[in-house]
């Protein structure tokens, strides 16, 4: 079967690779992809949102599958362009239709859903332009820190935690006044401080069955010691310690479950990933956000620990046999490392030749934003560039590997975290018995 995947970040690079392992994709394409995916894949010069281009390449080689990995086409309703298209409704799309969508395309209708199907999550209010003195009267009831979140996509960065009034006055009048995230501001959510440590959970489900993928915990601050702006992710580890059988059943009954019931309930049909940003608050798993997709960094950490055939799970889903479908994952731990453009991730340069990309052993190399130049030199093309990721036989033993190698990838400003999974280190160091 022929395979297209949108996007091209790391997180395609990294779905395009376990794809290619499975005996039944006869062959892959990436729009638009990047100077990694070109690897073993190739490369279709569309953009994630030119749904009649994409639609025209579909049918004109035979693909059969589609895999959305960007969540914009996702959010603009790639998945109801193929199904109103008569040529293209057999195509099995992976990823929600427009409406199931809105979980991660809007902060405001996510947090609505949430309060109306009792999952546990932050208390918030939503404001606009409209009633903005009222939301800043609201402000200060608040205690803090407290959470002001872009209502609509953001790249990741539509997030601010502010420490005191002053500043959540100051980034509440940029987000909303100024449109400092565009429209993605024209609503902001007010959102209580959760004090507690993140984690991702992921699913892939027809709507009704799932099954659970393997977790992981991103860090998204562009500084070591988790300070400086928000990133769209500087790093990922899966397994997570803390995230032990218990944890996760909490994860099943109070989120998943009431989850797929809610969005039965509305009517809204689901096929594909979700992805539940979490915070465990005391032993509890409490939802910071939805998304629509696989996460990146995190998949670039999930992936390489599945060993299950990628294109069976998608069948299955297809299938509505995921309540029986066994995933066999590798108990390693995966370490990734983001190395990223400097002045990331504000003002940066693109086109700096990157060497060292053969002086990788032992590790899987994503790429994020890179391209190849005419005389076929990897250049970056982005804010994140590249992603690091190692198995080990533990934590330590897979970010030695993962930051030994990072060290020798190198270009002009290039910069990278050293301290991803810091806190896990020091969590699992803290319940080690004593002798």
């Amino acid at each position: 079967m022929k395979v297209l995947i949108i996007g091209s970040g790391a997180r395609e690079h990294a779905i395009a690779w376990k794809l290619s392992q499975s005996q039944y994709c006869e062959k892959i394409f990436v729009a638009p992809g990047n100077a990694g995916t070109a690897q073993f894949a190739t490369n279709v010069d569309v953009s994630v949102t030119d749904f009649e281009e994409i639609a025209k390449f579909a049918t004109d080689f035979d693909i059969m599958m589609v895999v959305v990995g960007q969540e914009a086409a996702l959010v603009d309703g790639i998945h109801d362009y193929f199904l109103a298209t008569e040529y293209l409704k057999e195509i099995l799309v992976i990823g929600p239709c427009k409406a199931g969508a809105r979980l991660e395309g809007s902060k405001d209708f996510s947090k609505n859903f949430m309060q109306k199907y009792g999952i546990p999550t932050a208390k918030s209010r939503t404001f606009t332009a409209e009633n903005f003195d009222e939301g800043l009267a609201y402000l200060e009831t608040q205690s803090f820190p407290t959470v002001l979140k872009a209502d609509g996509l953001a790249a990741g960065k539509g997030v601010i935690i502010a420490k005191d009034l002053e500043e959540a006055r100051y980034h509440f009048k940029d987000m909303l006044q100024n449109q400092r995230f565009g429209k993605a501001s024209a609503k902001v959510v007010v959102e209580e401080f959760m004090e507690g440590i993140e984690l991702s959970a992921f699913i892939l489900t027809d709507g009704k069955e799932y099954v659970l993928l393997p977790e992981a915990k991103d860090y998204k601050r562009i500084g070591e010691g988790d300070i400086g702006l928000n990133t769209g992710g500087m790093g990922s580890i899966s397994p997570v310690s803390f995230a032990d059988e218990t944890f996760m059943n909490k994860v099943k009954q109070r989120i998943i479950e009431p989850t797929l019931l809610g969005l039965q309930a509305e009517n809204i049909p689901y096929t594909g990933f979700l992805f539940i940003g979490l915070m465990n608050v005391g032993g509890d798993p409490f939802v910071i956000e939805y998304n629509v997709r696989l996460g990146d960094p995190e998949t670039e950490s999930i992936l390489p620990r599945i060993k299950s055939d990628l294109f069976e799970l998608f069948e299955a889903m297809h299938d509505h046999t995921l309540s029986s479908f066994k995933l066999e994952v590798d108990p390693r731990t995966a370490a990734t490392v983001m190395l990223v453009a400097g002045g990331y991730p504000e003002n940066y340069e693109k086109g700096k030749e990157i060497s060292g990309l053969d002086k990788a052993p032992d590790v899987q190399v994503f790429h994020a934003g890179t391209k190849l130049t005419h005389e076929k030199k990897v250049v970056t093309d982005g804010g994140r560039v590249i992603a690091v990721t190692a198995l080990g036989e533990n934590l330590e033993d897979a970010l030695q590997k993962a930051n030994n190698a990072a060290t020798n990838i190198k270009w002009q400003g290039r910069y990278f975290r050293k301290d991803i999974g810091f806190d896990l280190m020091a969590l699992e160091k803290l319940n080690q018995p004593t002798a």
